[in-house]
C-alpha cells in the first residue's frame, strides 16, 4: 500500500469498505487486497464515522516534529479526559497511545513517537485502566435524575424512617470462569489443568454501606420463589425497615412480587435503578470480587467444591464490614456511600 499513489490507496480503501458492506468478512477482504485486518477495521470505522470523506487520502508533506507547547499539551489532555475517540472522529474505541498520537497530529500537525506519547500521558497523570461499560440504551437523563433527585430522596426518607438501604443483585457462577494471567516462557502459553466438565449455580446478594452483606446460593433459574425467600431472610437479618434498591429484572417487577411487597410494606420497600445502569449498583463490585477471587483464582473440580469455595469466601467477607464498605468507595458508586 505504501508504494502506491495516494489515489490508488484511496481506491483500495473504498473497494475494501464496499466489500465489507456487501457481506464479505473483514478477514476475507484483508486477504483479497493484501492488507492487514487491522487496516480494514480502521477503514470501516472511518467510513462509519465520516462517510466517504474518511477514506480519502490525506495531503502528503512534511510535518512539524518535536514537543508540544504547554497550551497544546493542555488541549490534548482535556480532549482525552472529556471525550471518547469516536466523538472526536478518530477510528478508535479506546484511548491508546496510537489514538493520542493521531489526535496530536490532527490538532497541531505535530508528529511524535509512541514512546513520547506514553511519556506525555504519564506527565498528565493518565494511567491504563479497564473502562466501565455503558449500554447504548442507557437513558442519561434518567441516570442524572437518579443521582441528583431520586437517590437523595431515598436517603432522606431512610434517615427519617430509620431504614437500612441495601443494594441487591443476582449473578451466575460457572466453573470455566478464568481471571488473571500467569508468567511463562515466551512463546509457551502456560497450561492450567482444569476439569472439562462445566457446572455452576447462581447467587443472590445484598450489601449496604455500613458493611453488611447477605447472600444466598441456589440452583436453577431465578424466580419469584427464590427472590421472596431471600427477601424474608434479609428482613430477619436487618434491624428496622429495609429499603432495597435493585434493577428492573422481570422477576422484580412481576405481579406476584408486587403482591408480596404490598403485604410487607411495613418491613421492606423497593426502588428500581435506571435501566441499563449496572455501574450504579455497588453490589456489582461484590460480584466481580467473587468471580475474580473465589472462582477465577481457584481450581474447583466439582460443583460441591466450587460452591464450598464461594460460600467460604462470602462468609469471610461478612466478617469484614470494612471490606464491604470499601466497595462504596469506587468513583462510580461513591454517591451511595453517604449514611
Amino acid at each position: 500500500m505504501r508504494k502506491l499513489s495516494p489515489k490508488a490507496q484511496e481506491a483500495i480503501r473504498q473497494r475494501a469498505v464496499k466489500a465489507v458492506l456487501t457481506g464479505k468478512s473483514r478477514s476475507e477482504v484483508a486477504r483479497l487486497f493484501s492488507v492487514s485486518r487491522v487496516s480494514v477495521n480502521a477503514w470501516v470505522t472511518q467510513h462509519r464515522i465520516q462517510g466517504q470523506s474518511g477514506l480519502k487520502s490525506k495531503k502528503r508533506g512534511s510535518h512539524a516534529t518535536g514537543s508540544l507547547a504547554p497550551f497544546q499539551a493542555a488541549t490534548i489532555a482535556r480532549l482525552v479526559e472529556k471525550h471518547p475517540p469516536e466523538a472526536l472522529k478518530l477510528p478508535f474505541v479506546l484511548w491508546t497511545r496510537e489514538a493520542v498520537q493521531q489526535l496530536i497530529e490532527r490538532q497541531f500537525s505535530i508528529k511524535v513517537s509512541i514512546w513520547t506519547v506514553g511519556r506525555y500521558l504519564k506527565q498528565w497523570n493518565f494511567t491504563p485502566q479497564k473502562p466501565l461499560r455503558r449500554a447504548y440504551e442507557q437513558n442519561k437523563q434518567a441516570v442524572e435524575k437518579w443521582l441528583k433527585e431520586d437517590y437523595p430522596e431515598i436517603l432522606r426518607r431512610a434517615k427519617k424512617e430509620k431504614a437500612q438501604i441495601y443494594w441487591e443483585d443476582e449473578m451466575g457462577i460457572r466453573s470455566d470462569h478464568q481471571t488473571g494471567v500467569s508468567y511463562g516462557k515466551r512463546g509457551k502459553t502456560p497450561i492450567i489443568p482444569k476439569t472439562g466438565k462445566r457446572f455452576g449455580f447462581n447467587m443472590i446478594s445484598a450489601i449496604n454501606n455500613r458493611g453488611k452483606l447477605a447472600f444466598s446460593l441456589f440452583e436453577g433459574s431465578f424466580d419469584t420463589k427464590v427472590c421472596i425467600g431471600f427477601l424474608r431472610r434479609l428482613i430477619r437479618y436487618s434491624k428496622g425497615k429495609v429499603f432495597l434498591i435493585w434493577d428492573g429484572h422481570p422477576v422484580h417487577k412481576g405481579n406476584a412480587m408486587k403482591r408480596w411487597l404490598e403485604n410487607h410494606q411495613e418491613e421492606i420497600e423497593v426502588f428500581i435503578l435506571p435501566g441499563y445502569s449496572p455501574e450504579l449498583n455497588p453490589d456489582e463490585l461484590l460480584n466481580q470480587d467473587v468471580k475474580s477471587n473465589a472462582v477465577g483464582r481457584k481450581n474447583a473440580r466439582t460443583k460441591a467444591e466450587l460452591k464450598k469455595n464461594v460460600k467460604s469466601y462470602l462468609a469471610g467477607i461478612q466478617r469484614q464490614p470494612l471490606r464491604v464498605a470499601n466497595f462504596f468507595r469506587e468513583s462510580h458508586v461513591q454517591y451511595a456511600s453517604a449514611i
